[in-house]
Order: C-alpha cells, then sequence, then structure tokens
C-alpha cells in the first residue's frame, strides 16, 4: 500500500457535502460495522473463558493476557491517525486502510484460536502475541473508518442519520458474532478444534465487513487535507486542548470497560448464575441486542428532542439501572433476567449512537475553531481509548475472577466453582459495570467552551450549526 504523506495544505479530490447522503453510501459506511463489532464482541465474550477453561491459565494471568495486547494500541492508534491523515492515494486517505488493515485484521483473528500448542504457558504465550498483531491490524482499520463522517459530510443531523446506520449494523454484528460464534465452538466439538472452527466464521465476518465498506464508499465524497501539524506530539496537543473532546473521550472509555465487563462475563454468568451454558450465552446476547435493533430509530428521535448529550445521559443511565438491577438474578425467574438483560441492550444502544454522534461534531467543530481537518488524530485517540476500556473490562472481569477463587480448566468445560467464585461472576457482571457507566456521564456536564483561534466559516454557518444543534454543548 502507498501511503506517502500529504504536504500541509494539500487538497483530496471532493469535498464533504451539506445534506442527505446517498443510501448506498449510508449502507455501505455501515457495513465496516461487522469487522469493528465482531473484533469488539468476540474476544471480550470467549477470549477469557477460553483462556480458563479450555488452555487451563490461571484466572489472573489470562486477564493480563487480554489486557496487554489491546493496551498496546494506546500507542498504536494515535500513530495510526496520522498516518491516514496523511495517506495520499487514488482512492482517498482512509479507504486503502480498510480493505489493507481489514483483511489483515481477518486472517490474524482466525490465527488467534489455531492454537498450534494444546495447553499451559506456551498456548498462553502464543494467544498474547497473536492477539497484539491482531490488536495492531483493528487500529489501522478502525481509525480510519472513524475519521470519515466527519469527512463525508458537514451536515451534523446527517452524520446522526449515518451513525445511526452504523450502529445498527453493529447491533446485528454483535448478534451475529456474540450469539452464533459460542455455537459454532460447540457445534465443532467445543475445546481447541470447536475453536478453530468459530475463529474461521468469525473472520469471514470481518473480510466480508472491511471489503463491503470499502466498496460501499467508493462514490461517497472525501474532505479536503488541510493543513495539518509536524509532529505527533504537537497533534495530539491538539486533541488534548479540546475540552469537550476529553470529556467525551472518558466518559466513552471508562463506559466502554463498564460494557465489556458484561461481555466477559457472559459465558460465566449463563453458567454459574443461569445455568444454563449451552444456551444462555445465545439467549443473552440475543435479548441484549435484539431490542438495540428495534428503538434505533426511536434513539434518534429522542437526540433530536432532547440533544445528543443529554440523550447519551439518558441511555447510560438506563444502561447502568438494568445491570444494577441484575443483582438480583439468583432469585428471579429466567424470563425476568432476561428482561432486564433486554433493557441493558436498549440502553447500550443509546449509549453508542450518541456517544459516536457527538464524535465527529467535535472533529468539525475544532476544524472550524483552527482551520485544521485532523480527524485521524482525533479519532485515533478515540479508538484507542475505546479499544482499551473494552480491553481493560475483561481484564478487571478477570482480576474479579483471580480474586473470588474462580477454578481455571483445561478439558474444554469449566469447574466446579466454590461460592465466593460464583458470587464474584454475579457481581462482575451487574454491580461492577453500573458503578463503571452511570458516575461516568459526570463527565458530560456543561462547561465553557474553547475560544476561537480563527474563523473557519461564515457567521451564518456557526448560527445554522448551533440552531441545528452540533456544536460542542
Amino acid at each position: 500500500m502507498d501511503a506517502p504523506p500529504v504536504p500541509a495544505g494539500s487538497p483530496v479530490t471532493g469535498t464533504p457535502v451539506v445534506g442527505p447522503l446517498p443510501r448506498r453510501v449510508h449502507a455501505g459506511y455501515a457495513l465496516g460495522s461487522l469487522a469493528t463489532g465482531a473484533f469488539g464482541t468476540v474476544p471480550g465474550l470467549l477470549l477469557l473463558p477460553y483462556l480458563t477453561d479450555t488452555l487451563g491459565v490461571a484466572a489472573g494471568v489470562a486477564a493480563l493476557l487480554v489486557l496487554l495486547p489491546k493496551a498496546w494500541d494506546v500507542l498504536v492508534n494515535p500513530v495510526a491517525g496520522r498516518i491516514s491523515d496523511r495517506t495520499r492515494s487514488r482512492w482517498g486517505p482512509r479507504r486503502p486502510w480498510l480493505l489493507g488493515a481489514g483483511l489483515a485484521l481477518a486472517v490474524l483473528f482466525a490465527a488467534i484460536f489455531a492454537a498450534p500448542f494444546g495447553s499451559g504457558p506456551a498456548a498462553g504465550a502464543y494467544v498474547a502475541v497473536a492477539f497484539l498483531a491482531t490488536a495492531t491490524a483493528f487500529a489501522f482499520f478502525q481509525v480510519p473508518y472513524v475519521a470519515m463522517p466527519a469527512e463525508l459530510t458537514d451536515d451534523g443531523a446527517e452524520r446522526t442519520r449515518l451513525m445511526s446506520w452504523r450502529i445498527a449494523v453493529l447491533a446485528l454484528a454483535i448478534l451475529v458474532s456474540g450469539a452464533v460464534a459460542p455455537m459454532v465452538v460447540a457445534a465443532g466439538g467445543d475445546g481447541l478444534a470447536g475453536h478453530r472452527w468459530m475463529g474461521l466464521f468469525v473472520a469471514a465476518l470481518i473480510g466480508l465487513g472491511a471489503v463491503g465498506a470499502f466498496l460501499g464508499t467508493r462514490s461517497a465524497p472525501v474532505g479536503a487535507v488541510t493543513q495539518t501539524e509536524p509532529t505527533l506530539r504537537a497533534q495530539l496537543a491538539v486533541a488534548a486542548g479540546n475540552r469537550p473532546f476529553r470529556a467525551l473521550l472518558a466518559c466513552f472509555v471508562i463506559q466502554s470497560a463498564g460494557v465489556a465487563t458484561i461481555l466477559a462475563g457472559v459465558s460465566y454468568f449463563a453458567d454459574q448464575i443461569l445455568r444454563d451454558p449451552a444456551n444462555g450465552p445465545t439467549l443473552l446476547f440475543a435479548c441484549f441486542v435484539g431490542p438495540a435493533l428495534l428503538v434505533m430509530p426511536l434513539w434518534t428521535r429522542v437526540g433530536a428532542r432532547l440533544g445528543k448529550r443529554a440523550a447519551l445521559v439518558a441511555a447510560s443511565l438506563l444502561l447502568a439501572a438494568g445491570a444494577l438491577a441484575l443483582v438480583a438474578a439468583p432469585v428471579l425467574p429466567a424470563a425476568a433476567v432476561y428482561a432486564l438483560v433486554a433493557l441493558i441492550g436498549i440502553g447500550y444502544a443509546g449509549q453508542q449512537v450518541f456517544a459516536l454522534a457527538l464524535l465527529p461534531d467535535r472533529v468539525a467543530d475544532e476544524t472550524a475553531r483552527t482551520g485544521r481537518r485532523q480527524a485521524g488524530v482525533f479519532t485515533g485517540l478515540w479508538t484507542a481509548g475505546e479499544t482499551f476500556g473494552l480491553a481493560l473490562g475483561p481484564g478487571i472481569y478477570g482480576l474479579v475472577l483471580q480474586l473470588s477463587g474462580y477454578v481455571s480448566s483445561d478439558t474444554g468445560t469449566a469447574a466446579a466453582q466454590p461460592d465466593s467464585a460464583r458470587l464474584g461472576i454475579l457481581l462482575g457482571f451487574t454491580a461492577l459495570p453500573a458503578l463503571l457507566i452511570a458516575p461516568a456521564t459526570l463527565l458530560l456536564r456543561r462547561r465553557p467552551p474553547s475560544p476561537p483561534i480563527m474563523r473557519f466559516s461564515s457567521e451564518k454557518n456557526v448560527a445554522d450549526r448551533h440552531e441545528k444543534g452540533t456544536t460542542s454543548p
């Protein structure tokens, strides 16, 4: 892939548009969420149980093996953003990475679960190295992918619609990958063989999403690459100086960690609390994601009525309330448990769509304030934070398992657990995510806006953006 740097002020063919984008662009862009959803879901769902119950790795060590490779992305994502900002090709600055990094991501994901070693330290080390390589490929796919909306359109309402399409496909990807992946493991014979088949299945989903996003956005408008900061340090300083972006990022990272603890605990919760290891994970995912597909249009209307920031707070509190209520799961009928999981899914849908809809608004505001389009830098930090949060959740959950006395196994089936471990499984799945997600909304309280550096648009355009609710709250 030829990606020489773009000189300061060099244009890229095309400009973002004001008004509706073609439906084919909505659908094409959204297909990329098949890749992000599958990679964001399956490792968080199955990698920790794979390490503890198939490879026999102790829960505390498994937590580190899940956390550290993705923590690497904290460093890689901003670099990927800077490289993406400077890429020049006939396909624009972002689309080459969708194809190249997306296909690499698919191959490397299958390698995580290829398991050339049966069990023990060598198997754990192999998974850590393969996961590290996969996380790096994911950074170079997701950063350009998340950067694209700020460059596809200057219309804040249209960016919200674009995010609604994306989150709908993301919810579908989570449903398919999260609900079907455990079924593939079981159909493949559980243990090492079942996980190999599952790795190939998810790799196919990732490849489909990457190719679909690349082809589906071939006719999309591309924003101009304007003057950029000369060094990565200077670019990071620009992002750090944007208070609304910092607050939104911190909130999203903490909430991502909370959501990831729920994902990490699904298999353990289904096995030890619901006593249904065969069907429980699939039913939990169906209840978690299914309602999200139905309520997305409702969340869009809520956002139009309340504003994106207020709607994000409301969705987050709904998510946290549902998780906290699940503390009573051991004494509730199964139907009530699944109903609460559906409530969590409804809140999760809103939390995702409004956080992701606010991000390109922050990028566009910074462009208007400074006159420099640096979407890759902001989205590089964003995806670094999101990836770290999604890795931190399983790491925290694994630590809870270790402290509560969880017993690992190398048979492919969970060992009998003490009461203390069952309590840790319950609290890590319910109270802990609620305590991460709800307080994080305090970071979104209003603050004075950053002073303008230069006017990139006319006063009329600024007034229009305020009227549409697309500037920083």
